[in-house]
This record gives C-alpha cells, sequence and structure tokens, in this order.
C-alpha cells in the first residue's frame, strides 16, 4: 500500500455540482453528493453515492483491479438497450484509509457512458 505524497498527490473533495450519468438515453446516476478524486496527473474522477445509482441497470462482473494507493477495485456492467457497457462503472469497498471517503461510491469511465454532466 502506498499512500499519497507530493510525487503522487490524490485529493477528494464534495462536488458542488449536481453529477449526471448517461447511457443509452437512460440516467443511470443522478446526485447532489457526488466526491471529486484528483489524483496525480489523471483527470478528475466523480465519485458517486450507491444510493444515486441506478443499480437495477448495472451487472456485477468478475472483473476487478488493484491501485496500491485505493485498494482493490471491483467492477459492474451497465445493461443498455443496445447491448452492454463492460466494465464501466468501479468501486472501492475496502478503500486505503487515505481515501476512506470513496467507500460507498462508484465510478464511470467517461469513455463507456453517454456522458457525465456536471449542472
Amino acid at each position: 500500500m502506498l499512500k499519497p505524497s507530493a510525487d503522487h498527490p490524490i485529493t477528494v473533495a464534495p462536488n458542488e455540482s449536481r453529477v449526471v450519468v448517461t447511457v443509452g438515453g437512460k440516467v443511470v446516476a443522478d446526485s447532489a453528493n457526488a466526491l471529486t478524486l484528483r489524483e496525480a496527473n489523471y483527470p478528475p474522477a466523480q465519485y458517486i453515492p450507491r444510493a444515486d445509482v441506478d443499480f437495477d441497470l448495472l451487472e456485477r462482473t468478475d472483473h476487478s483491479t488493484y491501485c496500491p494507493f485505493k485498494g482493490d477495485a471491483s467492477y459492474y456492467s451497465i445493461r443498455t438497450g443496445d447491448g452492454l457497457a463492460e466494465n464501466a462503472v468501479w468501486t472501492y469497498e475496502a478503500p486505503h484509509d487515505a481515501v476512506a471517503e470513496i467507500k460507498d461510491h462508484v465510478a464511470f469511465y467517461p469513455t463507456k457512458v453517454d456522458s457525465i454532466e456536471e449542472r
């Protein structure tokens, strides 16, 4: 496990905007309580509380990844009218202490959804 540092900064802060995620013309997530995670040189990621996500459209997959800064990530695919957006959603169910705020939140790959809007 690595900790954020000056060489690899990570911040988590409340997003003051409403965040809406759409896929296949359907709203999959709509939240006024999203968190913005900024990590090193990566684009910011919006972490949305599970309560604000339509899990009826999600299917858990066997895919997983490991980040030494955040922990083990689990994945979901999104069922759309056009098919399946595979492994489009990730979540850290037991994140490392440095990013404990993202527990019970999910994030979406921008390239696998129609839009992630901050309104």
